[in-house]
């Protein structure tokens, strides 16, 4: 017996509609962040999450539950971002088996030189799109959905 909940044609056009609009703004984000730093989101994602800790690194484990990737992607993205410079390993100094990402000086005056870019292009193709109350909204519901795919 077949028990799915088929969406209405109200429903199928909201998720089409949030499907679309995500990869758009997704590739206006990366072209963006190429075009200004040549970097990637993921890449640009982890100079973030790592310019935010008190000490501007983090155990890699942690690192990629935050910006949501797998270890191996991070590890991949990581080993771009050392190439460059822009972050560096180390060894955890009490977890001989834990690795630590550290953003580097050169990592965190990319990232101050391209975040402006970077609200503008978010603020362009998302924030300014809506009331404040609208954008609360939205970020009300994007907590929620991010709630229960975290589980």
């Amino acid at each position: 017996m077949d028990n799915t909940r088929w969406l209405s044609e109200e429903e199928r056009d909201a998720w089409h509609h949030f499907v679309q609009a995500y990869h758009l703004l997704e590739r206006q984000i990366e072209q963006q962040l190429q075009r200004d730093a040549g970097l990637s989101h993921a890449q640009y994602n982890v100079l973030v999450v790592l310019s935010e800790q008190p000490s501007r690194r983090m155990r890699m484990t942690e690192l990629a539950r935050r910006v949501v990737v797998s270890k191996s992607s991070l590890t991949y993205q990581i080993g771009k971002l050392e190439k460059a410079g822009l972050v560096r390993r180390e060894p955890h100094e009490s977890d001989e088996r834990g690795i630590l990402a550290v953003l580097t000086e050169a990592g965190q005056e990319l990232l101050a030189a391209t975040a402006p870019g970077h609200v503008g292009t978010v603020r362009e193709y998302l924030v300014d799109l809506f009331t404040p109350e609208q954008f609360a909204q939205l970020g009300a519901f994007m907590k929620v959905v991010h709630e229960k795919a975290d589980d």
